[in-house]
This record gives structure tokens, C-alpha cells and sequence, in this order.
């Protein structure tokens, strides 16, 4: 059963997409096309023998149907990837895909849909990526904006086992309810990126130039993804002028 994700190893670049049609990146430059995901059924299955929810599998691992899981369950349709939280759960759907990268260009389409909320405390998304055992940086999305959260590696919450945020740098700017919007996390070293609809921040923490495992996508409420992609990151010449210009631009 050929499975619609691609992963492409060879020496394919971006050039086979149209540069003026991919938004603008300012850490790094688009190398080569490692991802291509368009959400048409049936998606990569699950190989390898998970460890907990990080690593040690490639594919998607995710619930799906209208029975799902524990906090929530997905659903493809139209080229759509959708979670759907389940109104007791208190948890984001999720979703991951399982590969490995370092530096990375992760790229997508979100939107955060305008249903009832039946309970549920949050209408956000995110785009987290793993290491072998937890959480390395999250990009969210909310009515507010956008948020960018390193994770410690050497403070863990004692509720959860998992490792504790760190300080979050946000774009705060309105997001509407059912329209879409395009996301950019760029990872190089032990810095990151984040842009919304063309509007970034930056920070750095060192736990962010591990290897990492899997990319998770996650839906509070209901959420959609469509038309993911991660591209090898590649250096940026004009990167300290970009950042030096984020770094002194005012604040919302």
C-alpha cells in the first residue's frame, strides 16, 4: 500500500517548488525537501518500536475514528489533517510523525476551527519537536497569537515526568477563528525561529541542537493542518542582521 507522505533522502531541493511562493525565512535557507505531506489517506503507517511518545518509530502515530483516544482522535478529509479534542479529556488531541533530523525547516498550514467548545478550556494548535525521550521546543497557536517555548533539560515537572518550559517569546497578533494560516519553525544549532503569517521571533536554549526524533501536532478544541513540509535548514549569511532587527523591534 504506497503510503502519500515522501520522505526524500536524495539530492532533491527546493528548487522543484516555486521560491516566491514559499514564505520568507530569516535563520536559514531551504535546503533539501526531507517531508512533503498533503494529508490525502493513507497516510505513512507506524514502524519500529515506539519509546513512550517520542521516539524510536517512523510514520504516524495517531487515533483516528470516531471512537479516538484518550484525549481526542483525528480525522482526514480534503487534504486536511484534523484533531478534534475530546471534551473530558482537559489534553490536546495529538498526533506524531516519526523521523529523524537536526537542523530543520518545518513548514505548515493551520487553522484553528470555529466550533463549539462543549467544555473544552482552549482553542490553540502546536507544532512540537522531540528528542529521544521528551520535548525540545514547541511553536503554538492561539486567538492571541503565536508563542515559541523551549523546553529545560535539567527541570522536570513532578506531575507530568515531562520537562518544564522555559521562557516563551511571543507574536501577539490576532488569529481568526476558520481561516488558514502559515506557520515556519526554523531549527539550526541551538536557535530557533518561529513566523506566523510573516510576523517571527527567535530564541536559543542548548537543548534545541540535539538530534531529534519526531515532529507532534497538536489540536485544543478542534484544529486542521494541511500541505506540511520540512526541508533540510541551511546556513543564512544575512541571519545576524534579521536577528539583530527582531531583537530590537517593539514590542506588541
Amino acid at each position: 500500500m504506497k503510503a502519500t507522505l515522501t520522505l526524500l533522502f536524495c539530492a532533491c531541493t527546493c528548487g522543484a517548488l516555486v521560491a516566491d511562493e514559499l514564505p520568507k525565512t530569516l535563520m536559514t535557507t531551504r535546503g533539501k525537501l526531507l517531508v512533503s505531506e498533503d494529508f490525502a489517506p493513507p497516510l505513512a503507517p507506524v514502524t519500529g518500536k515506539p519509546v513512550g511518545f517520542a521516539s524510536g518509530f517512523t510514520g504516524w502515530r495517531y487515533n483516528a475514528g470516531p471512537a479516538g483516544g484518550k484525549s481526542g482522535q483525528w480525522k482526514l478529509a480534503d487534504g486536511c489533517f484534523t484533531g478534534i479534542e475530546s471534551p473530558t479529556a482537559n489534553h490536546p488531541a495529538t498526533a506524531s510523525f516519526g523521523f529523524q533530523f537536526t537542523d530543520a525547516i518545518i513548514q505548515c498550514e493551520v487553522r484553528l476551527n470555529d466550533v463549539p467548545d462543549e467544555g473544552r478550556k482552549y482553542r490553540s494548535l502546536f507544532v512540537k519537536a522531540t528528542d529521544v525521550k521528551d520535548y525540545v521546543i514547541s511553536l503554538s497557536i492561539g486567538p492571541g497569537g503565536l508563542f515559541l517555548t523551549p523546553y529545560d533539560a535539567d527541570r522536570i515537572n513532578p506531575a507530568t515526568k515531562q520537562r518544564e518550559k522555559g521562557a516563551t517569546s511571543r507574536v501577539l497578533t490576532p488569529v481568526k477563528l476558520n481561516e488558514w494560516h502559515t506557520v515556519v519553525l526554523e531549527i539550526k544549532g541551538d536557535e530557533v525561529v518561529s513566523t506566523l503569517d510573516g510576523k517571527s521571533t527567535t530564541l536559543s536554549n542548548p537543548l534545541i541542537s540535539v538530534a531529534k526524533h519526531s515532529i507532534m501536532l497538536g489540536a485544543g478544541t478542534e484544529a486542521s493542518f494541511r500541505h506540511l513540509r520540512v526541508w533540510e535548514a541551511l546556513p543564512n549569511p544575512d541571519w545576524a542582521a534579521a536577528k539583530a532587527a527582531l531583537q530590537t523591534a517593539p514590542k506588541p
